[in-house]
Parts: structure tokens; C-alpha cells; sequence
């Protein structure tokens, strides 16, 4: 099933992948794009967290529901998505949020990879933190909402973000903690539409979740 991605990278680099282990932080509209571009770039060791059951209102953005797996845990239904994509997936799921309870024990399992595809900021913080104690290389996705350009997302550091309200927070808070680290993340340079309330287009989580694991997959074949 790989045989156009080894013709574009060649086996030893696909080989890489193979072996390469990644979490996805959030199974929603950003995550489930970046577990689906990665199983089907042959990365075979992924953990995916996420504590939400499926529901109607998730329909329009994220690439794991439909109307006959609305109520189940989104875990679950990614994890059998990516098993019938590739059955050879060595898969973990993780029914819970990710917090200072514990991440500790999650992140002990030794990735290579993390993608946060969460949408607090208190737990992306939480992933800089760790990500960094533990060594491993990580992206983070900004926001999404409000946003209709795609062509306005970029794969960049944080402190180069602008008007993105989730970057514009988690600067501040990284500044307080006095992290001089670069930390990259995906982040669209759009102005919101001030709507007053938080909407999505179906295609922007898509499209930064790609990005996201774009960068992770480009990371490894680069070495």
C-alpha cells in the first residue's frame, strides 16, 4: 500500500517511519487529520489521548465521525479507522484528558513525536513543559476558529505568531516561565471573524492537522 510514498522517499527513509513511535494529543478536527496522514504514511507506533465521545455539532470538521458513531468515544472510532487503513498498526488509546496527573506516565512511553491537537491552553503549555523535559520534538497547532484562508496557515515558531489568540496567550505564559526554547507550531496568520461565538469551516482543522503532521513526517525524512 506504500509503494508511491517509497518511490517519492525511498526505503530507507521509509524505514524511519516505520519505526519512528507518535502521540496525538486530541482526536477531534485537527488530530484526526494528523493520525490519518500519519497511518497512511506508514508510521506504524502511534498513542492517541482524547477523552470525548463523538457528537452531531463534530460532524462538519472531523474526519472520524458520522452519523452512525455519534456517542462513542472518539478513541475508540479513530483507533478502528486507522486499524482498517492499516492493519499492521501498532495503536494505543488513552480514554482520558491529558494533565499534570498524567502526563508523567504518558510521556514515559518513550516518543519520538508529540503532536498537540488540543484546544486548551493550559494543556498545551503542560506539553511544552514535558516535551521539552523528556527530549522529544513536538508541534503544536494554534487556532483554527473563525478562519476561512487556508493558505494563510504556516508551520512557524511561536513567536513569530500573529493574530491568533491561543498563540497570543501561550507566549505570554512561556515568557512567564521563562522558556527560551523554539517552539514551532502551526498557525494561520488570518484575521478572525468576529462572530462573537467560536465557528469552524470544515476544511481549516483538516488542513492544520496535515500541517502538523507534515512536519513531523518532512522531520524524519529530512535526517
Amino acid at each position: 500500500m506504500f509503494e508511491r510514498l517509497i518511490t517519492l522517499i525511498g526505503k530507507d527513509k521509509f524505514s524511519r517511519l516505520q519505526s519512528t513511535k507518535v502521540l496525538v494529543v486530541g482526536i477531534g478536527g485537527v488530530g484526526g487529520y494528523a493520525l490519518e496522514a500519519l497511518v497512511r504514511s506508514g508510521i506504524l507506533n502511534i498513542a492517541i489521548i482524547d477523552r470525548d465521545n463523538i457528537e452531531i455539532s463534530n460532524l462538519n470538521r472531523q474526519i472520524i465521525t458520522s452519523n452512525e458513531n455519534i456517542g462513542l468515544t472518539k478513541v475508540e472510532v479513530a483507533k478502528e479507522r486507522a486499524l482498517k487503513i492499516n492493519p499492521n498498526l501498532n495503536i494505543t488509546d488513552f480514554k482520558y484528558n491529558l494533565d499534570k496527573t498524567n502526563i508523567d506516565e504518558v510521556l514515559q512511553n518513550k516518543y519520538d513525536y508529540v503532536i498537540d491537537a488540543c484546544d486548551t491552553v493550559s494543556t498545551k503549555l503542560l506539553i511544552i513543559e514535558k516535551s521539552l523535559k523528556y527530549k522529544y520534538k513536538f508541534i503544536s497547532c494554534m487556532g483554527t476558529a473563525n478562519k476561512t484562508n487556508p493558505a494563510l496557515f504556516s508551520i512557524t515558531e511561536l513567536s513569530k505568531t500573529k493574530n491568533d489568540s491561543i498563540a497570543r496567550i501561550l507566549r505570554r505564559k512561556v515568557k512567564e516561565l521563562k522558556i527560551n526554547k523554539k517552539i514551532m507550531v502551526v498557525s494561520s496568520t488570518e484575521t478572525p471573524v468576529p462572530t462573537g461565538k467560536l465557528g469552524t469551516v470544515s476544511y481549516m482543522p483538516g488542513v492544520a492537522g496535515l500541517l502538523c503532521a507534515s512536519y513531523v513526517i518532512n522531520d524524519i525524512t529530512r535526517k
